[in-house]
């Protein structure tokens, strides 16, 4: 496919009510072809952030897709280029794996029609591709956590969008899946797509971004490759511990925690 055009943000600021999460935020343009993490302590704005982007929440400022304002894009036309993994899916549901993934590509019209044959074999490629079609059969609320995780990606990934938003899209996965997911979004990021994903892990987005952007009190604490953005600095001022930031022998950087920074406050009461 061709490579996405960048994603723009200038000036957003997202609320729940008249509590401000994400205030006036601005980023350096977010190309096809990378993947960017959202990183940051807990209730920092990421998962906020991730759903204004995908229009689940309503944000001010300008959100632009190749200059194209994505306020101006009905949920259609939105859902057509922008893919949104959440957290968690919904309790209680029945349905069987393949079935909600045939279910997420059917929910809005693609731009190509699929026959329901070929609804049925892309579902089952995807699946395959995370390895899991051998519980296509399964219904989703018998999947563990991790296993729902995964078919949380699949229900994204089904229509192959340009842009793909994940929200934690690791955290409940083994050290296998962790790897095998983050190759995955390597790959789309190689094929020219724009993921933008939300991770806790540092040492899995020094390891698989390209960008990382540090949010801290709905603001932008810094942002920028891994290798200058990750610094013990960084660590204590946004994270407050005390860490080192390494190079290990293949080149990649490594995340070490030594402690608690010293004087700092065992409650921040982020917002």
């Amino acid at each position: 496919m061709s490579r996405t055009p960048p994603l723009s943000l200038t000036n957003v600021s997202v609320s729940y009510g008249r509590r401000p999460v994400v205030r006036d935020l601005t980023l350096a343009p977010l190309p096809g072809g990378r993947v960017t993490a959202l990183v940051g302590p807990n209730a920092a704005g990421k998962s906020t952030l991730l759903r204004a982007i995908a229009g689940l929440l309503p944000a001010r400022g300008r959100l632009e897709l190749g200059g194209v304002d994505l306020s101006t894009l009905s949920r259609t036309a939105r859902a057509a280029r922008i893919g949104f993994m959440p957290q968690a899916l919904p309790q209680g549901v029945a349905l069987t794996v393949m079935e909600t993934v045939m279910g997420a590509l059917r929910a809005a019209p693609l731009p190509v029609p699929l026959s329901g044959a070929q609804v049925e074999m892309r579902a089952a490629e995807t699946l395959e591709t995370l390895g899991m079609d051998g519980l296509a059969l399964e219904p989703l609320d018998r999947l563990s956590g991790g296993q729902r995780q995964l078919a949380s990606l699949a229900q994204a990934l089904v229509r192959r969008p340009e842009v793909l938003l994940l929200d934690e899209p690791t955290s409940a996965l083994d050290l296998r899946h962790q790897a095998l997911v983050m190759a995955i979004l390597r790959r789309l990021a190689d094929e020219g797509r724009l993921v933008v994903t939300v991770l806790h892990d540092l040492a899995l987005a020094a390891r698989h971004a390209d960008h990382i952007v540090v949010l801290s009190h709905g603001a932008c604490a810094a942002e920028g490759p891994p290798a200058g953005t990750l610094t013990a600095d960084l660590l204590a001022r946004v994270y407050g511990v005390e860490g080192r930031v390494e190079t290990c022998s293949r080149g990649t950087v490594q995340i070490v925690v030594d402690g608690p920074a010293a004087g700092w406050p065992r409650m921040r009461g982020e917002t």
